[in-house]
């Protein structure tokens, strides 16, 4: 993984430096739900990942995925989980796929 690829959309790069008191508060809540669930680490950025591809929030894909990695997950494991959508969602999973490949082919 570089670290010349950005990992962070420039949304949410704006989303906390412009409103950083919002920003402060969603990433406590989300802290909370992480610590919640009764997940491990590395299964939770991987059913994320699943819901990013479904959802067709590609911006939020080379963050997770650099962090799925963090957590021990394997690239084969990633995109499996990106994939894992595909007969509810449909192709729109797929989509999800150029910016893991990004994250984990460097």
């Amino acid at each position: 993984m570089s670290d010349s690829k950005p990992l962070i959309s420039d949304a949410f790069k704006a989303f906390a430096t412009a409103t950083p008191e919002h920003a402060k508060a969603w990433m406590e809540l989300t802290k909370s739900l992480a610590e919640a669930s009764a997940l491990d680490a590395k299964t939770g950025e991987l059913a994320y990942l699943a819901v990013l591809a479904a959802l067709g929030r590609t911006s939020g894909i080379p963050f997770h995925a650099d962090q799925a990695v963090r957590e021990g997950a394997s690239k084969e494991e990633i995109l499996s989980a990106i994939l894992v959508g595909l007969p509810a969602a449909g192709h729109i999973v797929s989509q999800s796929l150029p910016a893991a490949l990004d994250v984990l082919e460097d």
